[in-house]
């Protein structure tokens, strides 16, 4: 079963029409090197840099750069493209992988986490001026308003323009791996579940999961 997921009015407010998506795959092992998965990446890495494709997929990139330096931030994206481009996905574990798939294929900002370490349901929200929380690394973010930030019931979990956190992240232990996915103004939500969908498909036939779902949110 998805978490429970709400979209705060401050939200709707800031953000009318800019959706997020949740997929979640239980029972999965995050295997360090699938069989066949060298081939199945290649097989979406040939798709990918279709010159057509390609444009489509830097466009939206350079959409998410450019909500990115509204707030004074670099945003990832850019970078991983040029690198996937040139030298093709990254190679760590079956989660990860995916997640980097995911982004890369359908052009949108993924995340990827432990489903079991989130405390009570989640919410989409904006922040308040200097609002502080803890990243990845237990790195300190304060933040600016009007931030997009998505929260459980005691923390903030992820910022869109600085990360996610520490307590979310998968570990070799993880087996019920949730990934989301935000869009920005000017991004359709067609694109989250494109990019869910290769997530969950990935992590379900290669780490032996089962998909509990994938739902895409937009309130106009």
């Amino acid at each position: 079963m998805l978490p429970q997921f709400s979209i705060s009015e401050k939200y709707v407010l800031q953000y009318p029409g800019v959706g997020f998506g949740l997929t979640l795959i239980n029972g999965c092992r995050d295997v360090e090197n699938p069989p066949d998965f060298k081939a199945y990446k290649k097989k979406h890495l040939r798709k990918m840099r279709k010159r057509e494709t390609l444009a489509q997929i830097t466009e939206r990139i350079d959409t998410y750069a450019d909500f990115f330096r509204g707030f004074g931030y670099p945003c990832p994206l850019v970078k991983h493209l040029t690198r996937t481009v040139n030298s093709g996905f990254p190679r760590y574990a079956l989660f990860v992988d995916a997640h980097f798939m995911a982004e890369m294929c359908a052009g949108i900002l993924v995340a990827v986490t432990d489903f079991d370490r989130f405390d009570g349901k989640l919410t989409l929200d904006v922040a308040e001026e200097e609002e502080v929380c803890t990243g990845m690394g237990h790195r300190e973010f304060v933040l600016k308003e009007k931030e997009i930030v998505l929260r459980d019931e005691k923390d903030i979990v992820c910022v869109l323009c600085q990360g996610a956190d520490e307590k979310t992240r998968v570990r070799e232990t993880t087996s019920n791996v949730l990934f989301y996915a935000y869009a920005v103004p000017g991004i359709e939500t067609a694109f989250i579940r494109e990019g869910l969908t290769l997530a969950a498909e990935t992590v379900a036939e290669l780490g032996g999961g089962k998909i509990e779902g994938i739902e895409v949110y937009c309130k106009p």
